[in-house]
């Protein structure tokens, strides 16, 4: 018996001390920060904000027209700017990357990051009265957030999830992670709030975001404000190889000039 009561001891400890291991490394497993790709050449805007100074890799374009992205977790963010260039002609580009992305300083978590989206946002509206927000990934998180505080023209959310909170708890079963995680993205809760034109672009075969996760985030949207469109044989970091993801890119500017 005592030796049983210590295999349990021993257990408990051990499941307390991985409970306590994912609750202060957490944001390792969110985060991968990007440094800024050797050679880039692309024009960036320095913005200061609170705590940090971020580096914003920029496409400038005259007229009233910008679009405001928000990458991945492990992306660097400036590979967009030939394909978004490409694919957006008449808008001026603003891609954010985030504290400890891309030369931008400070350590990057949910409330700093969503801080810092309102503070890029006020930037360009204030120079371009019709701004597009776009988000993939974890960006879809910052994106919908920001478009549910701000004016912007409309919202791409692009290999969107419901919450990370959610995501976390289904790879770890075992953990109480709705109770333990700090960053958790709750989209979800924004959904209801937009009322601008939005697109939910989504690889057929995404094996990090599960389905169910996207389409548990659509249904949350009011009637009428969102479509969803699935890029066939695509997964989650492929989607954008594809002509069939520019071409839904572009099909939110017709959204838009519908409604």
């Amino acid at each position: 018996m005592k030796q049983l009561l210590s295999v349990v001891l021993f257990v408990a400890i051990l499941y307390v001390g991985l409970c306590a291991a994912l609750y202060f490394f957490q944001r390792s497993m969110i985060y991968y920060p990007q440094p800024r790709s050797p050679g880039e050449l692309s024009a960036t805007l320095p913005l200061s904000v609170d705590g940090a100074e971020l580096v914003i890799s920029v496409r400038a374009h005259d007229g009233p027209d910008a679009i405001v992205y928000f990458g991945g977790n492990g992306e660097d963010v400036t590979f967009n700017l030939p394909s978004f260039s490409e694919a957006f002609p008449g808008h001026a580009l603003y891609l954010m990357n985030y504290r400890g992305y891309g030369g931008s300083s400070g350590s990057p978590s949910e409330a700093d990051i969503a801080q810092d989206a309102l503070a890029l946002f006020d930037y360009v509206h204030a120079r371009h009265p019709n701004v597009l927000v776009m988000g993939r990934s974890l960006g879809s998180g910052v994106a919908i957030r920001l478009a549910s505080q701000r004016p912007a023209t409309g919202l791409v959310l692009i290999t969107p999830f419901s919450s990370i909170a959610e995501l976390g708890a289904s790879q770890f079963p075992m953990f109480p992670v709705k109770w333990l995680i700090r960053d958790r993205y709750e989209s979800w809760r924004y959904a209801p709030l937009i009322d601008v034109p939005t697109l939910l672009v989504v690889a057929e075969h995404d094996e990090i975001i599960p389905r169910a996760s996207t389409e548990a985030l659509y249904a949350r949207f009011r009637p009428g404000i969102a479509r969803l469109r699935v890029i066939p044989d695509t997964g989650h970091n492929t989607i954008s190889a594809t002509p069939m993801y520019a071409a839904a890119l572009r099909s939110a500017l017709a959204q838009n000039s519908e409604q």
